[in-house]
Order: structure tokens, then C-alpha cells, then sequence
């Protein structure tokens, strides 16, 4: 696809893994349907969920040679410094000759470029933090931004100089609908695992011993399992239950999660948000190391809700993710103690509430 024209445009800029792509999609769509006429633009990175969805979406586009810096080496760090760098130059020379209206960016080592050429520019620029510990990029642009939405008050404390306004975390427009009660819900019922957009190996792994003898014990529940794209390809050939169904990426989250009486998940903003918005609950295994360990942060929230069961990436995972899983499987009241009524996720529209109350409705 061409690069897209700038010009007026409201640009969204977030990726690497889902919890930063999705709210970026949820608040563009917003955007389109409130303001038709308005152009609409993303910028990301070569790699990441945004390289896989933003070519087969409707989406004008442009994808940056850039590379993460946590974690990395010395020398795999200045690369990746070069690469920003150049990258932001490169988006410079180019807003200087079609300037944007605004840009918004969700997170992710792909939004650097975007996010630093718009404050090098004098670009209007809003954020959006969705965990409970703000990444290292959004602590560096956060002062400068006409506003941060937070996804949660605790956030606020961690960028000193922003001016904060918690909205929640926004999800995309399938789950904005009303959802099917989960006591509802009737045989087969379904076992949902999600390690992320990627995958998450441990869990996969993990699953594979839990579900032979989880499916024994429970012959009216199935197990949809997402693996990841490149984990998937690993796993794919390894014998598995007929009723144990194994696929890289559901394209559908709010159906599957609809669907579902119980979940095994990560603890990534984006699906905290969709949790609440499908009333559903779940086993949630933190990644271990994530930035600020905000995965951790998060599922604490959730579990103080009451929302979810937390246990920690450890040896023998299965062991324990046979445990929950059974005691939750067996037992209706268990699911429905931790499947609230569905949330209504108000995120969007707050978001652009306040976006229109900055800079007017712009077109």
C-alpha cells in the first residue's frame, strides 16, 4: 500500500504486541464513525501484531524500520537507536510538507518515532497508558502531551508533569455490544487459553500436559487454545484431545470470549478490558519481566476486583493450571463468583470527548 497522505490527518501510532494495537484500533474507529470526513493514518513497525493487521485492514498506513530496546544488548541497542532515530527524521521531513491534526499513540517501541516527531514539530499529541506502570517511551513524551488517558488512577503518580485523565482502556467496537450473561451459558462450555497476540510458549507448554487429563475429567467442556502465529507452527503436529482445538490468532475475541465460561490468559491491559466488557473470568498468569512489571500490577488490580485468579509463571505451571482450571470447571458458582455482570466500556468515547475539548472537532 502507498503512504499515506498526512494532511489533516488523525494519526494513531502503537504496536509491537496487541494490548497497544487494539485500543489504537478501538479509538480509530471511534474516530471514523464520529467523524466521517476525517482522514485517518497509523504508523508503526516492521515487526509486531501491526505488520501482520494493518496490510489486510482498511487502515492507510505506514510501517518504520524500528526495533525494541528492553532487554536488548549493547550493541543491539545502538542499532536500535540508529533506527529511531532515522525513522523520526524520516517522519519529520515528511509531516514538515503534510502536517497531521493530531497524533495519538497507545504504546509500543513503534509509536517512538511518530510520538517524537510530532513533539519535535509542535504536533498536537495525546497518549494513552493502559497498564499500571507506564513503558519507558511513554515516560519520556508524556510532560510534553496535551493530555495522558489513563487506563487506571494508579498510573497518574508515575508521570509527574502530564496532565492525567483516567478513562479506562478502550476497546474495539465488537465489544461495545451487550454480551450473553455468563449464567447463560449452557454444555458444551468452553475453556478459553490465550497467551497474547503472540503467544506465550510457558503456557502453551503448560497446557499441553494440563488438558489431557482436564478433559478427562470434564467430557462436556472443549478447550480453545491460541498459540500464536510462530508457536502454532511448532505446535501444531503435536497430538493433542479431538476436543482440544488448537488455532494461531481468533481473529474474533468478543465471540470467543462469549463463548467461554472460563479464561487462561496474560494480563496485558487490552484483555483486563475485554474481561470486564465480556463478564468473564479467569486464570491469569502475569508475564514475567514485562516493563515496570505492569503485567503483574495488572492482574493484582483484577484480582482485587475479584475478577480473576492470579498465580505466577512458575516450575510445574501445569500443576497449577490444572488446579484452577478444575475447581472452576467443576463448579458453576466458582465461575459466576468471578463472572461479573458485563462492564460497559466507555474508553472511546471519553477519549474523544476530550480530544474534541482540546482541539475542537477539527473537520
Amino acid at each position: 500500500m502507498q503512504a499515506p497522505d498526512f494532511t489533516n490527518a488523525l494519526v494513531f501510532t502503537g504496536g509491537g504486541t496487541g494490548g497497544h494495537y487494539f485500543p489504537a484500533v478501538a479509538l480509530a474507529e471511534g474516530a471514523r464513525e464520529r467523524w466521517v470526513e476525517l482522514p485517518i493514518a497509523f504508523v508503526g513497525a516492521l515487526r509486531g501484531i501491526e505488520a501482520r493487521k494493518l496490510p489486510e485492514s482498511p487502515w492507510p498506513h505506514l510501517l518504520l524500520d524500528v526495533e525494541g530496546f528492553l532487554g536488548r544488548s549493547p550493541v543491539a541497542m545502538a542499532r536500535a537507536a540508529w533506527k529511531a532515530w532515522r525513522a523520526t527524521s524520516r517522519l519529520k521531513a515528511t509531516w514538515r510538507r503534510q502536517r497531521p491534526w493530531a497524533v495519538i499513540g497507545t504504546g509500543g517501541y513503534g509509536s517512538g518515532p511518530a510520538l517524537l516527531a510530532a513533539r519535535a514539530l509542535g504536533i498536537p499529541y495525546f497518549l494513552h497508558e493502559s497498564n499500571a506502570a507506564p513503558g519507558m517511551l511513554v515516560k519520556q513524551v508524556a510532560p510534553g502531551a496535551r493530555r495522558v488517558w489513563c487506563g487506571v488512577d494508579a498510573v497518574k503518580a508515575l508521570l509527574p508533569g502530564a496532565d492525567c485523565l483516567t478513562v479506562g482502556t478502550p476497546v474495539r467496537a465488537a465489544f461495545l455490544r451487550p454480551f450473553r450473561p455468563l449464567k447463560e451459558v449452557k454444555a458444551p462450555f468452553q475453556l478459553l487459553i490465550m497467551g497474547g497476540s503472540g503467544g506465550a510458549r510457558a503456557i502453551n507448554e503448560a497446557m499441553f500436559l494440563a488438558a489431557p487429563p482436564l478433559l478427562e475429567q470434564f467430557p462436556d467442556w472443549t478447550i480453545l487454545h491460541q498459540a500464536g502465529p510462530a508457536e502454532y507452527e511448532r505446535l501444531k503436529d503435536r497430538p493433542r484431545e479431538p476436543r482440544h482445538r488448537l488455532v494461531p490468532f481468533i481473529e474474533d475475541m468478543a465471540q470467543a470470549l462469549e463463548d467461554s465460561s472460563f479464561v487462561v490468559c496474560r494480563a496485558g491491559a487490552s484483555t483486563c478490558a475485554e474481561l470486564k466488557a465480556a463478564g468473564r473470568g479467569a486464570l491469569m498468569i502475569p508475564l514475567p519481566n514485562s516493563a515496570g512489571d505492569h503485567q503483574r500490577r495488572n492482574a493484582e488490580a483484577m484480582g482485587r476486583e475479584n475478577r480473576v485468579i492470579v498465580t505466577l509463571q512458575q516450575p510445574n505451571l501445569h500443576d497449577f493450571i490444572e488446579a484452577h482450571c478444575a475447581s472452576h470447571m467443576a463448579t458453576p458458582y466458582a465461575r459466576l463468583k468471578l463472572g461479573k455482570t458485563p462492564e460497559p466500556n466507555r474508553a472511546v468515547k471519553s477519549c474523544l470527548d476530550d480530544l474534541a475539548g482540546q482541539l475542537g472537532e477539527g473537520c
